[in-house]
């Protein structure tokens, strides 16, 4: 077992017996689904994985005793809004591998595989319907709005070198932040917490996804293809400017590697380049000050809840994240 496996079921110890419950409702989903479907839900759906969201749902709805059972509802619709942007993120991203298995696109073509991520999109939403609450709808639904926006955002911004430090920051609440985001506030809301608890953990999962997102970012540099699932530099050769290739454009503005691949000089040759300068200039460590920057925020955003294990949990979930290294 590694030692992030330890952390993680660590972290997971007060909503244990509930994912498990999240865990029925994925493979139910599966099970109850028509056979053509059910092969390839198994395929993104019931693979276990981190489940990072609806943990952070599940230990947000521990702070006042409500309904138990929504947040196990939200907690499952939350997970399969995750997946279903995977499976259309690596259709436009014409990815073939995701953590070292085939993708759906690369496996049965795109068609299937836009048509299976918008089954998946469709059977969330009706999760969400079924907690009855307004409010969360509406917020999963403006969710599901700022994932395409990222989304659009990056495929629009593709090979520009100029992005400001304020448009990354909007791309990637879109791209990620936002579902954290969701994931946090949902959890607070359906187990009728009070205003200024909700306000509390929108405010965590904000920060903890904005933090996730620039981890990712950074591994893509920092990595190495066994532990990012992909090959290191993907972003680069897609044309995705993040914040360690911004940090480099901006130390060495004069025949930056990065500028010259987005513009099609030695494409493979100003990609080793560029990991290599990345690594030796100290642009990753600025990356990860600025990871921990929000780390930092969101263990402050929780400060005044109950100091209760599920509290313990969020304020270990915002550490593990930026020393994770998948």
């Amino acid at each position: 077992m590694t030692h992030q496996t330890t952390t993680i079921d660590l972290i997971y110890q007060p909503v244990r017996e509930q994912l498990v419950e999240v865990e029925k409702q994925l493979r139910n989903l599966v099970s109850q689904s028509h056979p053509s479907i059910a092969g390839l839900l198994g395929q993104v759906a019931g693979s276990p994985g981190k489940r990072l969201r609806p943990a952070v749902t599940l230990l947000a709805s521990r702070f006042h005793e409500g309904d138990g059972e929504l947040p196990v509802i939200m907690a499952a619709a939350v997970e399969l809004l995750h997946v279903a942007s995977l499976v259309h993120d690596d259709t436009v991203d014409n990815a073939a591998v995701r953590r070292g298995a085939a993708t759906i696109s690369s496996m049965w073509g795109d068609n299937v595989a836009v048509l299976l991520g918008d089954y998946v999109f469709a059977s969330s939403a009706v999760m969400v319907c079924d907690t009855n609450n307004v409010h969360v709808i509406r917020r999963f639904a403006e969710t599901i709005k700022e994932l395409s926006t990222g989304e659009l955002m990056e495929q629009f911004g593709a090979y520009k070198w100029d992005h400001t430090l304020e448009e990354y920051k909007e791309r990637i609440y879109n791209k990620t932040a936002s579902l954290f985001r969701t994931a946090a506030e949902s959890g607070a809301i359906l187990s009728g917490a009070p205003d200024e608890t909700v306000r509390a953990l929108n405010s965590y999962g904000y920060n903890v996804g904005m933090a996730f997102q620039i981890v990712d970012d950074i591994l893509d540099y920092d990595g190495t293809e066994e532990e990012v699932g992909k090959p290191v530099g993907h972003d680069l050769l897609e044309g995705t400017l993040t914040l360690p290739g911004m940090l480099l454009i901006e130390r060495f503005p004069e025949d930056n590697p990065i500028i010259n691949m987005f513009q099609g000089k030695d494409v493979e040759d100003n990609r080793r380049r560029a990991l290599d300068m990345a690594r030796a200039s100290g642009v990753i460590d600025d990356a990860y000050d600025v990871a921990r920057q929000f780390t930092n925020a969101a263990a402050a955003a929780i400060q005044n809840l109950p100091d209760t294990s599920e509290r313990g949990s969020l304020l270990e979930l915002a550490s593990y994240v930026v020393e994770r290294r998948r």
